[in-house]
């Protein structure tokens, strides 16, 4: 139950990300073959992915905070979301497409990390740690 409300926390709590579209699917020529396209992903891996992009995007544009990666790890685990699941293919594109999302709007994008992820963080506090000086 904790999960479905942190999941759902995440979602609310991530509006810069809305601004992300996915990739158009690329179309097959007619009379070539076809192959099942992978499974859509659920809605906890598409959080994991979420937090991935977030953590991407506090580890290359944030001046005072910097991700916690073993407590990402730690919540990822807790979602019951594989890592690999979300170091390659789609969720990777996804996490990737969350990461340029919030550099629209570094300094906005930052503060608000740390504000839902940060010690003492309304979402998922923890996850932003605050650069030793």
């Amino acid at each position: 139950m904790r999960h479905r409300a942190l999941a759902a926390a995440l979602l609310l709590a991530l509006p810069l990300a809305a601004g992300a579209q996915e990739a158009p699917k690329n179309e097959a020529p007619a009379g070539a073959p076809t192959e099942a396209p992978p499974p859509e992903p659920n809605r906890q891996q598409t959080n994991a992915a979420k937090l991935a992009g977030l953590m991407r995007f506090v580890g290359e544009s944030c001046k005072d905070v910097q991700p916690d990666y073993e407590r990402f790890k730690a919540v990822v685990a807790k979602m019951g979301v594989d890592l690999d699941a979300i170091s390659k293919g789609e969720l990777l594109m996804r996490s990737m497409s969350y990461t340029e999302a919030y550099r629209k709007n570094v300094d906005e994008s930052c503060r608000k990390a740390a504000e839902l992820f940060g010690e003492k963080g309304s979402s998922i506090p923890g996850l932003v740690l605050r650069k030793a000086s």
